[in-house]
């Protein structure tokens, strides 16, 4: 054949790939709301940088008529590109073909970029748009999931994993993007479930909508399974693109830094008066970390679950960290069993991927409650605490208000290898509230006087300026500082600055047992 009938064969087979399913059935992924593969791997990468691998490979089914189904790339477009000039590998599972279902061929294309980026280092992003496991492929579909479900494990802790869920995912394909990072959600257009309506309906009698069961706000509000809800395909893939620039592109790296120019030794006079004297005012923390970080911009995580606790990322002298901060304008921060685990999950992240971690402490104690006890919160509650015990990343606190009981323990004290921990001066550092602790010690005495209401009050007062103040910590070394809130940000930075030779390890091990 000559060069030039070759070139033309050449061509001829791209544009058939690069169809997908064809016009009509691309036309009805529009009408969907839906963006097409190639659209979203076209939004996700820089421009003009995707290099796509096994644009030609076909399943291997000759059952139920599907020797005639050979669409080339069997329904997932991998390859790899630049994100903000680093490279990522990406597969995008493609609805046009075959309803993006999984074949073993479908699969291997999968595993072979997720093991090529954990040999060069790079971060692996799924798009996640298929029917679930191809149903002619029989037990080889499962052992595709399962060949993925390995490598989701083996890259854990190793290379950053993210997955966004674009349309449905259900049955086992829910597990892959539960063995990843983070999982980005698109309303009304994306699904995740075990068991769909119908099967929920005839086992249990159970009625209830796909976006009831598995939409976007379900596993945002509800069940924590995602991270990220986002109105549109494009929405989710800029925010995407927003999360790759904290994160380093493998566990031997330190995260991106960037230039800022934001005053590393700005003050803040509005944070004397941020938190309230009155111990039971709710405030947002949120103000208080957003005054702190670079360009005051702090890109949370999680927001909708367990909104007791906020995680998330910022920079601070252009170099970014991880926060987590006990919320006072929800369950007056109260840590309970979402809120111990959406820490843990983000914590170890942190520390898995050099990211330091910035944490802010007012904590009444753990949610007390039949519910929770019998929910697990002693089990669930360890995880917290497992995550700071663990992790050698720089760690630096600021109480900023209640610091009660174990609680105080938990939130990377000095106890547990916090390496600054710093106080406001209206932070109360105690076994327990001021009411409570006078209650228990001074029962008698208070029983006994003329007027036990006024002498109740009396020794609450007496207790908070003596016990439930910063300064016995810090007489104990607990605390390094007791610090002006105006100079927060400067406080912090002086700290990440002297931790970045950090270098801490735990003992060797096989693994350790974490109480999940």
């Amino acid at each position: 054949m000559e060069p030039k009938a070759l070139l033309e064969k050449l061509e001829r087979k791209n544009k058939e790939a690069m169809e997908g399913g064809g016009t009509e059935r691309i036309q009805k992924q529009h009408e969907a709301g839906k963006l097409t593969a190639r659209e979203r791997i076209e939004i996700l990468l820089d421009k003009n940088t995707f290099v796509e691998t096994d644009r030609f490979k076909t399943h291997r089914c000759n059952d139920f008529g599907m020797e005639i189904e050979k669409i080339p790339g069997d329904g997932v477009i991998t390859g790899h590109g630049l994100i903000h000039g680093r490279t990522v590998f990406v597969f995008a599972q493609d609805f046009t073909v075959l309803g993006g279902s999984l074949s073993f061929a479908h699969a291997e294309k999968i595993c072979k970029i997720m093991k090529t980026a954990m040999r060069v280092g790079a971060p692996v992003i799924g798009l996640c748009d298929s029917g679930g496991a191809r149903i002619q492929s029989g037990v080889m579909s499962l052992a595709g999931y399962a060949d993925i479900f390995l490598l989701n494990v083996m890259a854990s802790g190793v290379i950053p994993q993210i997955t966004a869920i674009m349309g449905p995912s259900a049955g086992g394909a829910v597990y892959s993007p539960a063995l990843t990072d983070w999982i980005f959600m698109v309303e009304k257009t994306s699904h995740m479930f075990i068991t769909g309506p119908e099967v929920i309906k005839a086992v249990t009698r159970e009625t209830v909508t796909k976006e009831e069961l598995g939409g976007a706000m379900a596993h945002n509000e509800k069940s924590g399974v995602a991270h990220f809800a986002s109105p549109d395909d494009e929405t989710c893939l800029h925010q995407i693109r927003e999360l790759m620039t904290f994160l380093p592109r493998n566990n031997m790296e330190d995260p991106p830094l960037m230039e800022s120019k934001d005053d590393p030794m700005r003050l803040d006079e509005a944070l004397r008066t941020a938190v309230p004297t009155d111990p039971n005012m709710p405030y947002d923390i949120r103000e208080i970390i957003r005054s702190n970080m670079d360009e005051h911009y702090f890109f949370e995580v999680h927001e909708l679950w367990a909104k007791n606790i906020v995680v998330g990322f910022g920079r601070l002298d252009g170099m970014p960290v991880g926060v987590v901060a006990n919320q006072p304008n929800f369950m007056a921060g109260c840590l309970d069993i979402n809120a111990s685990v959406k820490g843990a999950r983000f914590v170890r992240f942190c520390d898995a991927f050099n990211i330091p971690l910035i944490i802010y402490e007012d904590v009444p104690g753990f949610l007390p409650g039949i519910h929770q006890e019998h929910g697990g919160i002693i089990r669930n509650g360890a995880k917290l605490i497992y995550a700071f015990c663990e992790a050698t990343v720089p760690r630096i606190t600021i109480i900023t208000r209640k610091a009660y009981g174990g609680a105080y323990i938990v939130m990377s004290s000095k106890h547990i290898r916090g390496d600054v921990n710093l106080a406001y001066p209206t932070a109360e550092i105690a076994v327990m509230g001021a009411e409570g602790a006078v209650n228990i010690i001074c029962r008698e005495e208070i029983s006994k006087a003329q007027d036990p209401d006024a002498e109740r009050k009396r020794l609450i007062e007496h207790y908070r300026e003596t016990f439930a103040n910063p300064y016995k910590a810090a007489e104990l070394g607990y605390i390094d500082d007791v610090i002006d809130p105006a100079d927060t940000r400067p406080k912090i930075i002086q700290a990440l600055r002297m931790l970045r030779t950090k270098r801490d390890i735990n003992p060797s091990k096989k693994h350790a047992n974490m109480p999940l």
